[in-house]
């Protein structure tokens, strides 16, 4: 868990310790709030000491019970303000993958530029139903949440008309390791590669392919999405990052410029993707 997080968590748990011992009608003990809160005792000193994330309704209802329901707003307003930059994949993916994927939709709808890097799949913005298909299939099995794979697919799918909207622009690089990973059945890797070649030349793109024989000035790390040089998406096992501070940003450019000068373009990205793609079907 990122320490940031981390801190902000225990920062909320002092403030509601603080309102226990302040409660109306005199301090309470953390086994008489929870009597009141009908919870075991145990969330209470975990919630105060930054072990456990309250959701909205938690603290709403915390505020009641000390006898300070005008807090509440203050509460809640704290608790969004770092999970709108931590949101854990648990919390999000409690409905499927349908709610990710429409936030998703609304944040990219609104943006003009953006810069993406992949290292172990094809970006999104790019990917065929099938291969999205596949995709949410893996995750949905992975965090044992519910399945509504159609219905994400729909809304990925509907995200690709920014594509075809003139003053748009994606610049995209994506490692040769992506263009390998059996994350899907062959056949539908053949088809996914032929969707990526496809779109070299689109004027609302421009695709950039690191070969595995490049050299590289920084790791090939995790993923990550640039909206309008003002925030960042980056994912990681335990959470999305959302991302907007000026510095954090600059630095996430910095990194996505850096690996572009590994990236060939063109026809030379073409050739990447045609072997990889005659290494899964050598007849084609």
């Amino acid at each position: 868990m990122s320490t940031d997080y981390q801190h902000a968590r225990e920062a909320l748990g002092v403030r509601l310790r603080e309102l226990r011992l302040s409660a109306a009608g005199g301090r309470l003990t953390g086994p008489q709030l929870a009597a009141r809160l009908g919870w075991p005792h145990s969330k209470v000193y975990k919630l105060e000491g930054g072990r456990q994330t309250a959701a909205a309704d938690d603290l709403r209802a915390w505020a009641t019970a000390v006898g300070h329901p005008d807090t509440a707003a203050e509460l809640v307003a704290q608790l969004q303000g770092f999970e709108s930059h931590i949101r854990s994949w648990r919390r999000q993916l409690a409905a499927g993958h349908r709610p990710v994927q429409d936030t998703w939709n609304a944040a990219v709808d609104r943006a003009r530029t953006l810069h993406v890097f992949e290292e172990a799949v094809v970006p999104g913005m790019l990917q065929t139903a099938d291969y999205a298909r596949a995709i949410f299939q893996r995750y949905a099995d992975l965090y044992g949440t519910t399945r509504d794979t159609d219905a994400a697919v729909r809304s990925r799918m509907e995200r690709q008309a920014w594509l075809y909207q003139g003053g748009r622009r994606l610049h995209a690089l994506v490692w040769e390791a992506a263009l390998h990973a059996l994350v899907c059945p062959p056949s539908v890797l053949v088809a996914q590669l032929d969707r990526l070649a496809g779109t070299i030349g689109m004027d609302t793109v421009e695709l950039g392919v690191i070969p595995l024989a490049s050299s590289l000035r920084v790791p090939a790390a995790n993923g990550f999405w640039i909206l309008d040089e003002q925030l960042v998406i980056a994912e990681d096992w335990h959470a999305e990052l959302w991302l907007d501070d000026a510095e954090t940003v600059g630095s996430y450019l910095r990194v996505w410029e850096t690996l572009r000068q590994s990236a060939v373009y063109g026809a030379d990205a073409q050739n990447v993707i045609g072997r990889a793609r005659r290494g899964l079907n050598p007849r084609a």
